[in-house]
């Protein structure tokens, strides 16, 4: 920790920031920002070319790919950026100052999440850097339990330990008891891991996280919960959910700069060598003698969160998640999950009145949900659909398999070989092809984006598009 007192902190980055945000230029942010709409985001003025001529502003709705950084996060690291300077190894004013900054977000973050006191928080990269991290450090002959509807990021890691993928569960319900009948059946001595989402990235659904951990630990399994999903959403407490870890990435947490968390026990990852070896994580280093084997070098490694995070730390954008979560906690989440679910509703009620549209479901439509929603629509290619939603509307959406292959499929009733990949339609536009258009939306959402969307829909299915598309290098464009 900094040589300076915390003071210095409070004094020279919080009065910055209090003084940017109380400008007559800033939006209001926190508290002060009204939480009956919107709360303010960077590009909600941004206006785009439509193909038929003239401007709209840009309606982002593909928060679950990347959300847009809340107004509140940027003014907040413009007032550091000034201080900027290296972390935990700089005897400069700037260098302590950083450090004391990068671990009081640490804390900042330790207590958005509702970690237990022994807890630690690691920064990564993403979600996807985080599990990767814990998956290099299973204990040897670990076995892992995950469902077949996970994102790749949570199905993909645990390649080199013994995994037990799980069929796509029609109810809460029947997903923990998949589960448990699959951990019924395992080695009881060795150590097990369940992975699951939080909510899932392609339907929205929230998913029985404290039901499925109760199962785990019943069966001496430990569990991560993948939060990329739910913690922009909805409050995560790491305790009272029970899980053993928690990921999530910053970018979707209003937050950019490529930041992710990993939080949870420690054991697994003090046990464990670094997951990247390098300055930061290790302790001491001296020459071995004789100079020979194992790179020539004894190495002592940190205990703490360091020992998984060498190298220069990216302090701004580890600061901009813990801004994220001071911002979030300060709008307060009640508000913002009620004022979502609003436009969940008005979103699928205006989907439901378009008989050529199918919504995408596991748990059905009384599941609890996210903001987030795909579909398909009769007699359209999805990757035209959504090309002329934004040459023609200024609607940005996604379209594809969204890095959950084997879930979409599942949804979209096909076989495992049948083709079809994120972002490449093999269809020419009109024609079937393997992917679905995913609508997306959060705590910076305007009330008109969603219905600019829904009518948009609406008008493409009965009219069909203005212009004419081409496939141009595995993306549907508009034909010059």
């Amino acid at each position: 920790m900094s040589a300076y007192p915390n003071a210095a902190v409070a004094t020279a980055v919080t009065a910055s920031v209090t003084a940017s945000a109380t400008s007559t230029d800033a939006a209001p942010t926190g508290a002060d920002a009204c939480c009956d709409g919107p709360l303010p985001v960077l590009g909600r003025d941004v206006t785009v070319p439509l193909v038929t001529g003239g401007e709209v502003t840009y309606a982002a709705l593909d928060y679950a790919a990347s959300a847009p950084a809340l107004q509140r996060v940027w003014d907040d690291v413009a007032a550091y950026a000034p201080y900027y300077g290296s972390v935990h190894r700089g005897a400069g004013y700037l260098s302590q100052l950083s450090t004391d900054l990068f671990e009081q977000s640490r804390a900042t973050v330790h207590e958005f999440l509702g970690c237990r006191p022994s807890d630690q928080v690691i920064f990564t990269r993403s979600t996807t850097d985080s599990l990767n991290l814990l998956a290099q450090v299973l204990p040897a002959g670990c076995q892992v339990f995950v469902f077949e509807t996970e994102h790749h990021a949570s199905l993909l890691p645990w390649r080199d330990a013994r995994v037990t993928c799980l069929d796509a569960p029609r109810t809460p319900e029947q997903a923990v008891e998949t589960l448990e009948r699959a951990l019924a059946d395992r080695d009881p001595h060795g150590p097990a891991l369940v992975c699951v989402t939080g909510a899932s990235n392609v339907t929205g659904e929230l998913w029985p996280v404290r039901e499925l951990a109760a199962a785990a630990h019943a069966h001496g399994a430990r569990i991560v919960l993948d939060a990329a999903q739910l913690a922009p959403h909805h409050p995560v407490s790491v305790t009272e959910l029970d899980v053993d870890w928690v990921a999530f990435s910053g970018h979707k947490l209003y937050a950019p700069f490529g930041s992710g968390v990993l939080a949870g026990r420690a054991d697994w990852l003090q046990e464990a060598e670094p997951y990247l070896a390098g300055g930061g994580a290790s302790r001491k280093v001296t020459r071995r003698v004789g100079g020979e084997g194992a790179g020539g070098v004894d190495v002592e490694w940190h205990t703490t969160a360091a020992r998984h995070e060498a190298g220069s730390p990216n302090v701004i954008g580890v600061y901009s998640i813990a801004s994220a979560c001071r911002a979030l906690t300060e709008a307060g989440f009640d508000r913002l999950v009620a004022r979502e679910q609003e436009l969940v509703r008005r979103v699928r009620e205006g989907l439901a009145d378009v008989p050529e549209v199918r919504i995408l479901s596991l748990f059905g439509d009384d599941a609890p949900r996210v903001g987030v929603i795909s579909f398909v629509v009769d007699g359209w290619n999805s990757s035209h659909f959504a090309a002329a939603l934004s040459a023609e509307y200024g609607i940005g959406v996604r379209d594809g398999l969204f890095c959950a292959h084997p879930l979409v499929r599942t949804l979209l009733g096909s076989g495992p070989q049948e083709p079809g990949e994120c972002g490449a339609p093999e269809a020419a536009p009109g024609e079937r092809s393997l992917n679905a258009i995913r609508v997306s939306f959060g705590a910076g959402t305007p009330d008109e984006h969603v219905e600019r969307f829904v009518g948009a829909v609406r008008e493409l299915v009965t009219d069909g598009a203005k212009w004419q598309y081409r496939t141009e290098e595995g993306r549907c464009v508009p034909a010059v």
